[in-house]
């Protein structure tokens, strides 16, 4: 069972006088009243009372009275909580009639339900950190926010080389019709050679044709004495025709040309290449880039799992980019009444045992956005005492001067006033 407050009473705190309570048990108590009559003071008891000498008001006794401050607070449960006497001294009862003090209190009793500012102050990441740690995944969250954060880092500095490695890339000057590799000039060279070898020897045969032209002459002119020289010479023209018959000679000149512009067709082979590495420079420097895009996506996915996995306080509520949100909403985004509601589910979270939170000011919020507050309260089953600056219906109780004034002189309560008790300034 979460602790509530079922009545209280206070007397010379601060500013307050006088002044007896019974706060609806679930649903929002709104105690009103015009500035410095005390209100806040009420608050501020009622943490002091629970809390321990850490919310001790540094002027706790009211100006002008001789008489201590008086506490006297009694839980759902039977636990009676009193401050009294000369030094304000504690005294814990349980239902039993056992004494008890401050280590039983803080058992059930939420540091942040008695300061709910303290939370609503924070900034957006203190906040989603308070929400972190309470439903245990801080430290893992933290740990998937540093690996996308190197992630992402290490992205934009691969991102940027490749679109640098691109720009080079485009820059680079291509020659369609060069070789894909450097030309090299020992191989022009031999193929020369091997040219006018051939060339040479086909010289050769081209003579020996002559050569034997003129001697068959000659041989023809003896023809009676060289009769058998002339039947072998014939045998040997026909042969020596038969070769030389079909000879071809080949032109040098595009090898000549080539060796003369080997260094420009290599200048330009090694432009092509150049151009080629970049391009694939480019596209490896993109491939990485997409590939830590992916980690990025993989790494966010696991931050929403675990986030979808854990026992949020309220549906809707989550954490992204270190802040929280709600419907879809940073704080700076919700309304005054989301953001009382986040605040006042987180609390609960943080301590379920403590059923009960205290809020200050809450005049910044018109009536549709109170009683839209008030009927979630009471149907989380939670109760809120609350400061407004109002002495309108929608106050449970008024205070004026350190009293509290009798309801019953003000028959147009809210929604919460029909279930406040109240009392006359003065009666106890």
């Amino acid at each position: 069972m979460s602790m509530k407050i079922t009545r209280l009473e206070i007397e010379n705190v601060k500013r307050v006088k006088a002044v007896k309570l019974e706060p609806a048990v679930n649903g929002l108590t709104i105690i009103g009243g015009n500035n410095n009559q005390g209100k806040t003071s009420i608050l501020d008891a009622i943490a002091w009372a629970l809390g321990g000498d850490r919310y001790r008001p540094s002027q706790a006794t009211r100006e002008g009275s001789v008489i201590p401050p008086y506490l006297h607070i009694v839980m759902n449960n039977g636990l009676v909580v009193e401050r009294k006497g000369k030094n304000s001294d504690l005294k814990v009862t349980d239902p039993s009639g056992k004494k008890a003090g401050q280590q039983l209190l803080n058992e059930f009793v939420n540091q942040l339900a008695l300061d709910l500012p303290k939370f609503m102050e924070a900034n957006g990441k203190e906040k989603a950190q308070i929400l972190l740690q309470i439903i245990g995944v801080g430290d893992q969250l933290a740990v998937l926010d540093r690996q996308e954060k190197e992630q992402y880092n290490e992205r934009q500095a691969i991102g940027r080389i490749a679109d640098q490695k691109e720009k080079f890339a485009k820059e680079q000057i291509f020659y369609p019709d060069v070789p894909s590799e450097p030309v090299s000039p020992t191989e022009l060279i031999r193929q020369q050679q091997e040219i006018l070898a051939q060339n040479g020897e086909n010289q050769r045969k081209r003579q020996r044709l002559h050569q034997l032209e003129q001697e068959y002459q000659s041989v023809t002119e003896e023809l009676q004495k060289l009769l058998q020289r002339q039947a072998a010479l014939e045998s040997d023209l026909k042969i020596a025709r038969s070769s030389a018959e079909n000879l071809m000679d080949q032109s040098t000149a595009e090898l000549e040309a080539s060796i003369a512009n080997i260094e420009e067709i290599n200048r330009k082979v090694r432009a092509n290449l150049d151009k080629e590495k970049a391009e694939e420079d480019a596209r490896e420097y993109r491939r990485q880039y997409d590939q830590l895009s992916k980690d990025i996506e993989a790494t966010r996915k696991e931050k929403t799992d675990l986030l979808s996995s854990a026992s949020l306080p309220l549906p809707e509520l989550t954490v992204e980019d270190g802040e929280l949100v709600y419907k879809g909403q940073r704080w700076d985004n919700m309304s005054g009444s989301d953001r009382l509601k986040v605040a006042t589910a987180i609390v609960r979270k943080l301590n379920p045992n403590c059923g009960f939170v205290l809020m200050d000011k809450l005049e910044q919020m018109d009536l549709n956005t109170l009683k839209e507050f008030g009927e979630w309260l009471e149907a989380e089953g939670l109760q809120a005492i609350a400061t407004r600056v109002s002495t309108g219906g929608e106050c449970s109780i008024l205070i004026s001067d350190g009293y509290s004034i009798d309801q019953k002189e003000n028959p147009a309560a809210s929604y919460q006033a029909k279930d406040a008790k109240t009392w006359k300034a003065g009666i106890f």
